[in-house]
């Protein structure tokens, strides 16, 4: 006698159950009016993701999944952007954005590739560090990485479009705010040689390299979504980025950014709506999101690749750095800070041997000026906070308390979004199940 088999069940991912915690956290911590909120994320759902602005000429950079890392970077560096859509060689022409499109390389992806193969190869921090004039293609890479803040990107939060739905009144024509962008810097004429000499580069593909060191899935929503959507994937959902297609064609239209969308906020300044919540105090609101015994942080006496590997295991892109038991907050250090050393081939080759002081030292004798932490107290207002973002283009801000300065707190892009929106009954079923399944992949 055949006995019945047992019906699969659906197991909820942890990483679905994270998230959930977050947002419902954000959620019960916020003292914002119900209407508010209510009208403000109805505004938001009625913002079309179709009202960005395209990419300069109109159509997205993008890289083979073979390209070797040296031609990579000389991509990046060639048409000024940081980031890149992976193409795979093997989809068909008219295939669809999820075939054809392995992934984003960046260069932090490169960067994390390149602190892993220098903590499993000593030599390769030492070998890297010889070139001309000293530099190496490690110098090269820095030289791309250094005085860049990345493309321009769109906000898409304009006031106009916002404040009128509060209102009740019909959507307005939305309007544009940008990131500041610079520039990236031009290589050397030595570039080419120097960066196609060393092997590491010339061997090691970005399809290679593309899974071990990202930290979110290539993910796009249509023209047609709303902004709703996309605030929720940039919040909730943790990406760093939202890709844009256009429905019914394989290719890539535009980025919205975390940083884009802080930016936009804060050009909404004057707006009676924006106002109302920008002048609460962060402790109003239920910022941090955190206690301070969550806040992974950094001794300022530790090596420095442990600090960097700290970042990558906890998926954070910087940490506060703190001496002493009561974890006064001296310094920061991120991710980026990591491109500073590859333009110091001492620096580089006794990379595994540094201490986080040390490090810091380096980079404020090479800056002019010592790296001072961006901090906030409790008392300091929503508005000073998302300002002091923008106006920095940094990625957190420390809350501190008392004269000892100790870290009770971060505030990250991702808080700041989380404070303007909520999620509708069903919104996930109906507009995010399909991205969410491709997160819980990755």
């Amino acid at each position: 006698m055949a006995h019945p088999q047992p019906q699969e069940q659906e197991v909820e991912s942890p990483k679905i159950s994270a998230y959930d915690a977050y947002f419902e956290t954000v959620q019960s911590r916020k003292k914002l009016p119900g209407p508010l909120q209510e009208n403000l994320t109805f505004a938001f759902s009625k913002v079309p993701v179709s009202a960005f602005q395209g990419v300069p000429g109109g159509k997205v950079i993008e890289i083979g999944a073979d390209t070797c890392i040296a031609d990579a970077v000389k991509v990046l560096s060639r048409h000024h952007i940081l980031s890149a859509p992976v193409r795979n060689p093997e989809a068909e022409a008219n295939s669809d954005w999820s075939d054809k499109y392995l992934g984003i390389v960046d260069y932090s992806a490169i960067l994390l590739w390149v602190l892993e193969t220098c903590r499993l190869s000593p030599s390769f921090c030492s070998a890297t560090a010889a070139g001309v004039g000293g530099a190496g293609a490690m110098g090269a890479i820095g030289a791309v990485a250094l005085g860049v803040t990345g493309p321009a990107a769109v906000a898409g939060l304009t006031a106009a479009a916002v404040c009128s739905a509060v209102a009740g009144t019909a959507l307005a024509k939305i309007g544009e705010a940008k990131d500041s962008p610079t520039g990236v810097n031009n290589l050397s004429e030595d570039f080419d040689s120097i960066i196609l000499q060393d092997e590491h580069f010339k061997s090691t593909t970005v399809r290679s390299i593309l899974k071990s060191f990202r930290w979110a899935p290539f993910l796009p929503v249509g023209t047609d979504s709303s902004m709703l959507s996309v605030l929720l994937l940039l919040s909730k959902y943790r990406m760093r980025n939202v890709p844009v297609i256009e429905p019914g064609q394989p290719n890539i239209k535009n980025f919205i950014t975390q940083s884009a969308v802080v930016h936009g906020l804060e050009g909404c300044k004057g707006m009676e709506w924006f106002d109302c919540i920008a002048a609460k105090s962060i402790s109003d609101l239920g910022l941090p999101f955190m206690v301070s015994n969550e806040v992974i942080s950094a001794n300022i006496n530790d090596p420095i690749l442990e600090a960097f590997m700290k970042m990558r295991e906890n998926e954070v892109g910087g940490l506060p750095v703190v001496e002493g038991t009561k974890k006064k907050i001296v310094g920061n250090v991120s991710i980026s800070d990591i491109r500073y050393s590859l333009l110091k081939p001492e620096l580089f080759s006794n990379f595994r041997n540094l201490s986080v002081k040390d490090f810091m030292s380096a980079i404020s004798k090479n800056q002019g000026k010592a790296m001072s932490p961006i901090t906030c107290n409790h008392q300091s207002s929503l508005g000073y906070v998302i300002e002091t973002l923008a106006s920095k283009s940094v990625h957190r801000i420390y809350v501190v308390d008392g004269e000892e300065c100790q870290v009770v707190g971060v505030i990250t892009l991702r808080d700041v979004i989380s404070c303007f929106i909520s999620e509708p009954p069903n919104h996930f079923d109906a507009y995010l199940g399909f991205a969410v399944k491709q997160i819980m992949k990755h």
